[in-house]
């Protein structure tokens, strides 16, 4: 349990940080819509800097085959994600926002931060395969369900920043160059602010979002449950059914990183796409807020339980 008590304290540190992005609202010193500096900050040179650097190890036969793990694991997880939804979707009444909310996750701002806190700088690269298949998902099967419209969107998806440097730290990792020590180093430091920049940007955005707004709703607990303990229950059952730590070697850790970014709350993808195509981006952000609030106290719990049964 000890590794809980680490997560916990780490997920503490971070929603300290998003309170501090909530009170510079509540304060008047910035506003809800000046959030989209720090949005672009992090999303167009933090996160690529954060990537790139994850793929600054030394190449093993071992990395390649946990790499190669990590992307099969994901893969499999959002198709189970995906199959869960479709069954539940009727007897759940769940809404097109409420199905997206349970599928995808917010892996992108949360993962890395706590990988590095549990694991260390090492396994950080392990979590990009679960980065792309979400990222392949969303301009697609999201997209399509927020928007009635069929066929891939492949400009989307070659052309997103996040592909572009998984690519180029690929291409790096594979061709064993490694970048100047000067270069590198302030490579990391930008990314290592993907944490704490992306719960200060969460913090401005929930701000205007009132309160009794996010909690009076009972029907919204239903998808918040799905999200943070039924299907984080229903893949740990899953993973221990069939051994899966047991697959290739440091089994435990390189499929830790993908359970992490399984058991985080809402993405907030979903509700910027939901503002974009105007799909009740009031009711996803109101999600986002309850998922991201119980995260604190659920994800330290799986993981325990991660630790415990695997």
């Amino acid at each position: 349990m000890q590794i809980s008590l680490i997560l916990m304290e780490e997920i503490a540190k971070l929603f300290l940080i998003m309170f501090m992005g909530y009170a510079l609202v509540k304060t008047g010193l910035l506003k809800t819509q000046e959030s989209r500096v720090v949005s672009v900050i992090l999303v167009y040179l933090v996160i690529p800097c954060m990537i790139i650097h994850a793929f600054q190890i030394d190449d093993s036969p071992k990395v390649r085959t946990g790499l190669i793990f990590a992307f099969a694991v994901a893969a499999i997880v959002h198709a189970l994600f995906l199959l869960f939804t479709a069954i539940l979707r009727r007897p759940c009444r769940l809404s097109t926002i409420e199905q997206l909310t349970v599928i995808y996750t917010n892996a992108g701002i949360l993962v890395v931060p706590l990988i590095q806190a549990l694991l260390g700088q090492q396994y950080v690269v392990y979590s990009c395969g679960f980065l792309v298949v979400q990222l392949i998902l969303i301009w697609t099967h999201c997209r399509s369900k927020l928007t009635a419209e069929k066929g891939i969107q492949w400009k989307k998806i070659l052309w997103n920043i996040n592909v572009i440097s998984i690519l180029i730290g690929a291409v790096l990792f594979f061709c064993h160059i490694p970048l100047p020590s000067v270069i590198d180093d302030t490579i990391q430091m930008t990314g290592d602010m993907v944490g704490p920049m992306g719960m200060l940007l969460a913090g401005m955005v929930i701000a205007d979002i009132p309160m009794k707004q996010v909690f009076a709703v009972l029907g919204n607990y239903k998808t918040v449950l799905l999200r943070l303990v039924v299907y984080p229950l229903a893949l740990l059952g899953l993973m221990k059914l069939v051994h899966a730590t047991g697959m290739v070697a440091d089994g435990k850790n390189i499929l830790l990183t993908v359970y992490l970014a399984c058991i985080t709350p809402a993405c907030a993808t979903v509700t910027s796409m939901a503002q974009l195509y105007h799909k009740d981006a009031a009711k996803s952000s109101v999600l986002y807020v309850l998922t991201t609030i119980f995260s604190i106290v659920t994800m330290p719990i799986m993981i325990g339980l991660y630790t415990i049964w695997l």
